[in-house]
């Protein structure tokens, strides 16, 4: 990958990982009843339940396109349209309250036990590494070490997003609960503006 195009990766990643979801949910709840160390316990659970997505996709996306090579381009089409996809959805979407997901128990193995479980069988998820991660391979490199650092990288960035969101909850608990459209809408918003973006560069690269 060129430095620009990594840079992409990671602010697109960022802006992406932000986004309020099951995950977020859960590490707010723990950290608002229990506090920064739960809360960082349930950060870490849900990270390492990213890891198997992460490994299946890097390894099922390099036999596919090795396989397939023909039709590389296809599937970056195919994600830019999953993303204005899930733009629409989150547009759509009622408005999650952050404040509302009950805590675990308060045993370290439970808070970790249902993070991780959160975090490794959520389909979107998935579905979005699927759809993301091809926009910014360069077919003429090696595959693998290309999925390697991507996913690499965004466990790195969803972990820092993640322990931001922990470190926030005990500040700012009412305003995670306030103006939950807005959130979808900016969410949406940049889901929109990554699709938009992608097949722009695409269509010009």
């Amino acid at each position: 990958m060129t430095p620009g195009l990594y840079l992409a990766f990671v602010a697109a990643s960022a802006l992406l990982i932000a986004t309020p979801g099951p995950n977020v949910a859960l590490i707010v709840a723990n950290s608002v009843a229990y506090g920064r160390r739960h809360g960082m316990l349930t950060v870490a659970a849900a990270s390492c339940g990213q890891i198997p997505q992460l490994a299946l996709t890097a390894f099922g996306m390099t036999s596919a396109l090795s396989l397939l090579a023909q039709a590389f381009d296809w599937l970056r089409w195919a994600g830019v349209a999953y993303l204005l996809y899930a733009a629409f959805e989150t547009w759509r979407a009622p408005a999650l309250d952050l404040t509302r997901t009950p805590p675990d128990p308060r045993s370290g193995r439970a808070i970790f036990t249902r993070a991780f479980l959160v975090s490794t069988t959520n389909p979107k998820t998935l579905l979005f590494y699927i759809a993301f991660f091809p926009q910014f391979v360069t077919r003429e490199a090696p595959l693998a070490p290309q999925l390697a650092v991507m996913s690499a990288t965004f466990l790195i960035v969803a972990v820092s997003i993640d322990s931001l969101w922990a470190l926030a909850a005990l500040k700012a608990r009412g305003l995670l609960a306030a103006r939950g459209r807005l959130r979808n809408r900016l969410a949406a918003t940049a889901y929109f503006a990554a699709g938009v973006g992608l097949a722009a560069i695409r269509r010009t690269g």
